[in-house]
Formats: structure tokens, C-alpha cells, sequence
């Protein structure tokens, strides 16, 4: 089954066109973004910036082929019809989403937008923090073949600008059940790129900070506009 989508494209004749991609988290679906006035946010905004609201489904995680399927049925369709620029956004597990798909087709991907993403059980955050952090961790022979220390094992050659990474936002509310796991993603990017509030892992909190993220003006500021 293809994943449905929910699309919110800007009516021109641009040839540089950029793409956001929004990406649910587990039991919750691409109309969320609309309800929550995730779409809503970035077009009171003067930014000329496509929509796609996609249905990733828990399907997709479980049988691991996210990221080939949001190549497949959105990237690489996106690219061909004229996306130049494409950002992913993602909350709790369809930041992790964005991040898996980043971590293998990095070079497709200009940014990822990430609300409290689920980055790993509680085990693999624990042995990470015990170490002092990603940089820092070591991954035990054993569980080296898993999803969760593949993406930390990733994350630890992370570089602020280096220009064949994707520039990574974060925002998480300090009550998030996750919030262990973002700080330690936090340590790794510049501070100006991560946005911490109140609140937990639930949409009034991800309403709130998706606000400020669209403030940080992440597609930039066109000439002339207040944003």
C-alpha cells in the first residue's frame, strides 16, 4: 500500500523549488499536521516552501522499510519534479523517521526539523549517557547491528556546517518522557539550533514549539519580508 499524503503545494512557475516533508509520529496521521496548524504555520509566512504531509504508519517502522518507501513514493518523485531544496520535519517517531533517512541518503536532504524524536529505548540512551554522550559511547559488539545504535554510531561523526550533513534542528519541551535522549542529541549541535520549553511529549507542547522553530525563519527570510 502506498503511503497516502496530504499536499500543500505553492502555485508558481519557480525552477528552485524547496520541499518540507512532515513526517508523523506513531499512531498519528498526516491530517494531524493540519489540525494542529503545523501547515498552517508555515504559510502564514512568506515563504514560497511545497507541503507534503506524508502517512508513514507504524507499518513502515516495524517492517523497516521507511526510508526506502519515503524515497520511492516521495523523495525521489519530489526531485524529479523540480525539488531542489527538501527538508524533513518529524515528531517523536517520525523524527526518528528523518533521521534514518537522512543517515542514508543524506545528500537528497538540506535540513531535518526534529520534535522530540525517539531516538532509542531507554537501554541504548542509559549506556549512552554512562559513556558521556554520543561522542563519547562505544557500541557493544552485540547490538552493533540494530537500528537504534546504527543511527547513534551515525550521529557521532555529526559536524556543525560541515556542508555534506543536513542542518538538524531540534525542539523538545522539558518534561518529555524522551527528554533524556534529546539532551544528548542537543550536546552534539550548535545551541542556536536547538529550542527547549516547557511541556511534554503531546501536541499542545509540539504546537508551541513548532512556533518557534517556523520564528527561527529555518527557509530563511525573502528580501523585504517581516517574518
Amino acid at each position: 500500500m502506498s503511503m497516502l499524503s496530504i499536499k500543500d503545494f505553492v502555485a508558481d512557475n519557480r525552477r528552485d523549488r524547496t520541499l518540507l516533508v512532515l513526517l508523523p509520529g506513531a499512531y498519528m496521521t498526516a491530517q494531524d499536521f493540519v489540525d494542529h496548524d503545523f501547515i498552517g504555520a508555515v504559510r502564514r509566512r512568506p515563504w514560497p516552501v511545497d507541503i507534503i504531509a506524508a502517512d508513514t504508519g507504524m507499518d513502515s517502522y516495524l517492517d523497516n522499510d521507511v526510508v526506502d518507501r519515503l524515497h520511492e513514493e516521495i523523495i525521489a518523485p519530489a526531485r524529479i519534479s523540480g525539488a531542489t531544496t527538501i527538508w524533513l520535519a518529524g515528531v517523536s517517531l517520525g523524527a526518528m523517521g528523518a533521521l534514518l533517512y537522512a543517515r542514508l541518503h543524506r545528500e537528497m536532504i538540506a535540513g531535518l526539523l526534529l520534535l522530540s524524536p525517539f531516538i532509542g529505548s531507554r537501554g541504548i540512551v542509559a549506556q549512552v549517557e554512562q559513556a558521556g554522550g554520543i561522542r563519547k559511547w562505544k557500541p557493544r559488539e552485540i547490538d552493533n547491528s540494530t537500528v537504534e545504535t546504527r543511527l547513534f554510531d551515525w550521529l557521532q561523526s555529526h559536524e556543525a556546517g560541515d556542508p555534506s550533513w543536513p542542518e538538524i534542528h531540534l525542539a523538545f519541551g522539558t518534561g518529555d518522557r524522551f527528554a533524556a535522549a534529546h539532551r544528548l542529541l542537543a550536546d552534539i549541535l550548535p545551541s542556536n539550533n536547538v529550542i527547549i520549553g516547557s511541556g511534554g511529549h503531546d501536541w499542545a507542547t509540539w504546537g508551541i514549539l513548532w512556533e518557534r522553530l517556523m520564528a527561527a525563519a529555518p527557509f530563511g527570510t525573502p528580501a523585504g519580508a517581516e517574518i
